[in-house]
């Protein structure tokens, strides 16, 4: 009797179970193939061990992704996607193996979509630095999800790991089509579905400010971003207040508060502890 033949990609089971586990604990919306989690479930070992088998050899094509369109308080809609739940396990499973390699290059002061971090501890430090700096730097990036471009993502994604399977499965996510509400296909040459499991690492690690090391990836990626005319980053001065106990500076606040508030419209101190 013949040996198995070995696959051309090393995964680990252990992974693919843990994405399930990860992924049925976030439970989430059926995708495109309108199979639930409990629908998955009923036949899991197979299930489990389809998925492992065509990523481990190279065989898995995502299907698309249902777009969802989510009301925005400004009248407009935010297009989520939907992946499948089986697509869904395969993108945590790439996320396992790339974050351990991307997260030591992530800036100290970056919170979003980051593992054990969150919007909190990022207010905690707001709150310790508001009593050295009355101002606030405000930047935002105009639809980053939808216009990332491609070629920017895959070499991040390409510089941080030396594994071809992940980068391979990367560029198909890429490129699988969304499918509205309607049945139709829109094909994507740029962005990343948002509600995706590996959507968020993919942005964050080819953005300009991912790196907090000189000279390595994330700082250069900015001109590349500008060169394949995506929108560039807006900067607008957002208003701050610097709260103070009544009868005491604040420590190290050699300035006067008239520069920080003409440099940042909007700035202010107030004279009485706050703890909204």
């Amino acid at each position: 009797m013949s040996e198995p033949r070995p696959k051309p990609f090393e995964l680990s089971k252990r992974a693919v179970w843990e994405a399930y586990r990860r992924v049925r604990a976030n439970k989430g919306a059926a995708g495109v193939d309108e199979q639930s989690i409990s629908e998955f479930k009923r036949d899991l070992t197979g299930n489990l061990y389809k998925l492992w088998n065509r990523l481990s050899s190279g065989s898995y094509f995502p299907p698309p992704v249902r777009a969802v369109q989510i009301p925005k308080r400004d009248g407009g809609s935010r297009v989520l996607g939907v992946p499948t739940v089986a697509d869904r396990i395969a993108q945590t499973v790439v996320r396992l193996y790339l974050e351990p390699e991307v997260e030591p290059h992530f800036h100290p002061d970056s919170y979003g979509y980051r593992p054990r971090r969150s919007a909190l501890d990022a207010v905690a430090v707001c709150r310790e630095r508001c009593w050295r700096a009355d101002w606030v730097l405000d930047l935002d990036i105009q639809a980053f999800f939808d216009s990332v471009p491609h070629e920017l993502v895959l070499r991040a994604v390409a510089h941080h790991t030396d594994q071809r399977w992940i980068v391979l499965y990367v560029e198909r996510w890429l490129k699988a089509p969304l499918q509205r509400e309607d049945g139709s296909l829109v094909e994507r040459d740029r962005g990343t579905p948002q509600g995706s499991a590996i959507s968020p690492l993919l942005a964050s690690s080819s953005t300009p400010a991912a790196s907090a090391k000189p000279g390595s990836f994330g700082p250069r990626s900015l001109l590349a971003w500008r060169s394949a005319g995506s929108p560039s980053t807006s900067a607008r001065p957002a208003s701050c207040t610097a709260r103070t106990p009544t009868g005491r500076a604040p420590p190290s606040t050699s300035r006067s508060t008239s520069s920080a508030t003409r440099s940042v419209p909007g700035c202010r101190r107030t004279g009485s502890e706050s703890t909204s």
